[in-house]
C-alpha cells in the first residue's frame, strides 16, 4: 500500500521544508502556506522514503521528510517512475503529474556532503486538480495517465 509519510512546508524558498501535522491543497496554487506554491506547473514536490533512505546508504546522514524541500514524503511508490499525466489521489485532493525530477541548484548542501542528490531524478512535481487535506498516514490512489 502507497502512504502518504509526511507533509512539509517552507514559507520561503532555499530552505529545508519542515513537517506538518496536515497539508491544505489549493486548486491552482499548491500547498497553503509553502513558498514554492503558485500558479505554475511545480506547486506541488513528491520523493519517496526510498529515495531518501538511498542517500543514508550513500553515507548522508541527518536525512528525514523534507531535506529535499519536497511538500509530500510517500512510501510504497517508485513516483520517478510514474509517466507525467498520472493522476495521484490522496482522500480528496487529486493531484496531475507534470515533471519528473528538476535541476539541482547551485549550493545542494546534500551534494556537497555525499556526492549525489536523488531530487534531480527521482523527485516528481504536480499541480492540484483537485483541493484538499491531506495527513500522514493517508493512502495514495494511482490513476494512469489520460483515465479522468
Amino acid at each position: 500500500m502507497a502512504k502518504v509519510i509526511a507533509i512539509n512546508i517552507s514559507r520561503k524558498k532555499g530552505v529545508i521544508k519542515e513537517p506538518v501535522p496536515k497539508g491544505e491543497f489549493i486548486v491552482g496554487f499548491g500547498l497553503t502556506d509553502d513558498a514554492h506554491g503558485g500558479d505554475w506547473h511545480r506547486q506541488v514536490s513528491l520523493l519517496g522514503q526510498e529515495s531518501i533512505d538511498s542517500m543514508v546508504k550513500k553515507g548522508a546522514d541527518g536525512l528525514s521528510p523534507g531535506v529535499f524541500a519536497e511538500n509530500i514524503t510517500t512510501e510504497g511508490l517508485d513516483l520517478y517512475k510514474l509517466p507525467i499525466g498520472t493522476k495521484i489521489r490522496i482522500k480528496d485532493v487529486l493531484l496531475e503529474v507534470t515533471q519528473i525530477g528538476k535541476e539541482c541548484h547551485k549550493g545542494c548542501e546534500i551534494m556537497k556532503k555525499v556526492g549525489d542528490c536523488v531530487m534531480p531524478r527521482e523527485g516528481i512535481f504536480a499541480v492540484v486538480l483537485e483541493g484538499g487535506t491531506i495527513y500522514p498516514g493517508d493512502e495514495i490512489d494511482l490513476i494512469e495517465a489520460g483515465k479522468i
